[in-house]
């Protein structure tokens, strides 16, 4: 058998086992995603509403637009995109052939007895050279020209490169639209939760003066010898534990405005509100429309999806590794062992091409290991995309029955709250009447604090849970 035909079997052994080695990997097919969120099926969801309308207070859009300019995180995240942008216009141009100009100075000096030194000394004896071919001792190897390369892509690698670049450059977009959408949310989370503060600090107030007038009646009974001393001190008591409550309260809201400021990147300063929070609006319908539509605009299942598309490049580019490749070489200029014969036309003009097809046949471990990582983080992405679908139906799931819950929760507040201030009342007319004790006033008084403060709290929720189910279904970027 000749040697050609032996090389080309040889090459063909190796291909064909390596293919089989290292075959395509396969997947499981993962959960299938419900129809719908909940029993009813909406048509609608809310994560279509541009931020601009879905959020109707003019101080929060403000707010919001402020943080898109300036925020730290989302100026990080275009950088990133740029620096994906560069790794894809890498990707365009690894596989095509790339020129290079030169210019090459060299100078050798070869002994008498080696083949060199023989050769030259013998051919410079020659009477078929002239002066100017006769070789110098020592002599330099002079070359100015251009030298070209190209690596044929065979098996795919230009497509699986340039598709794992563009997938990694979309998902970095994605991530800035991720790091959008958690803004937009982590800021009307925080602007609810000062309005919310503010009607906290507003009904300890409120408080603060009953108590003050009744901590003032207690005093006048016990001049005139009505009630004791325990009576006033337990007055005296109640409304300084209301005092601390004012001063917790103002410390919540500087940190709350804090942590908005860092958002907004600007340094500590006052967060200008609107309307108080019971006098808010929320939208008239917070739909949340069917799964697939969180699959098309959630940030973050699209930057999942768009890992694993690359990630499966990544795999066929490894396995790529294990198959010969094709590479094809040329060079022109002009070469010359004298200075001033370098130029000479066509005396010094030289040119040349040279192809190659290699291909790993020993020490393979470095390929085997790329390509077991490959795999490894393609698995890993595929995992990663299936718990970002679970977690985004979990949380819209959550979000829906937040809402209604907390609707219902207020409702049941609100009325209690009107019970309990009936309470107050009627408690204290009946302690100035004698048929009360002043526990029992005190009793009453603390009951419809919590209780107001708990109907505050309940409407804060209610704006959450909406806010939160405009993020889980990928509202906010646009």
């Amino acid at each position: 058998m000749g040697l050609k035909k032996t090389l080309v079997l040889t090459l063909l052994c190796f291909t064909l086992n390596s293919c089989k080695l290292f075959k395509p990997i396969t997947v499981n097919a993962g959960h299938s995603i419900p129809e719908s969120f909940t029993n009813n099926t909406d048509s609608l969801s809310i994560g279509f509403i541009p931020r601009n309308q879905f959020f109707t207070d003019s101080n929060l859009i403000r707010l919001i637009d402020t943080a898109i300019v300036y925020n730290l995180d989302l100026q990080r995240a275009l950088q990133r995109i740029q620096h994906a942008r560069a790794g894809m216009l890498y990707a365009r141009g690894r596989y095509l052939p790339t020129v290079n100009a030169g210019v090459g100075v060299g100078i050798d000096k070869f002994g008498k007895y080696t083949m060199n030194g023989v050769g030259n000394f013998d051919s410079n004896l020659s009477s078929n050279l002239t002066n100017d071919q006769q070789i110098p001792d020592p002599y330099l190897d002079l070359f100015v020209g251009a030298r070209s390369s190209w690596e044929v892509s065979l098996w795919g690698n230009n497509k699986n490169l340039n598709k794992a670049a563009k997938a990694r450059f979309l998902s970095t977009e994605m991530g800035k639209n991720l790091i959008i959408t958690s803004l937009v949310a982590d800021i009307a989370t925080l602007y609810y939760e000062l309005l919310a503060l503010d009607n906290e600090l507003l009904t300890i107030r409120k408080n603060l003066e009953l108590q003050q007038k009744a901590m003032n009646t207690i005093h006048d009974l016990k001049i005139g010898g009505k009630a004791n001393e325990l009576a006033v001190k337990q007055f005296e008591a109640q409304y300084l534990d209301t005092k601390s409550l004012e001063v917790l309260i103002q410390q919540d809201i500087i940190k709350s405005e804090n942590i908005l400021n860092v958002l907004l990147g600007s340094f500590p300063k006052r967060i200008v509100r609107g309307l108080p929070i019971r006098e808010q609006s929320l939208p008239d319908q917070a739909s949340a429309g069917v799964p697939s539509f969180m699959l098309v605009r959630r940030p973050d299942i699209r930057q999942a999806e768009l890992e694993l598309v690359a990630s499966k490049s990544d795999v066929k580019l490894a396995r790529a590794a294990f198959l010969p490749s094709l590479t094809i070489g040329a060079y022109g200029g002009f070469n010359a062992f004298k200075a001033p014969l370098l130029f000479s036309n066509p005396a010094s003009l030289v040119y040349g091409t040279l192809s190659g097809l290699t291909m790993p046949l020993l020490n393979r471990s470095v390929i085997k290991s790329n390509y077991r990582k490959s795999v490894a983080y393609q698995l890993d992405s595929y995992y990663a995309y299936q718990k970002t679908i679970l977690t985004g139906f979990q949380e819209v799931v959550t979000s829906l029955n937040g809402i209604k819950n907390y609707e219902l929760i207020y409702q049941i507040k609100e009325e209690e709250v009107d019970a309990l201030l009936k309470a107050v009342i009627a408690s204290k007319d009946l302690f100035e009447a004698g048929y009360a004790t002043y526990l029992e006033v005190i009793t009453a008084q603390k009951l419809v604090l919590k209780a107001e403060l708990e109907l505050s709290e309940a409407k804060k929720n209610q704006f959450h849970n909406v806010i939160e189910l405009y993020r889980s279904l990928g509202g906010g970027w646009n």
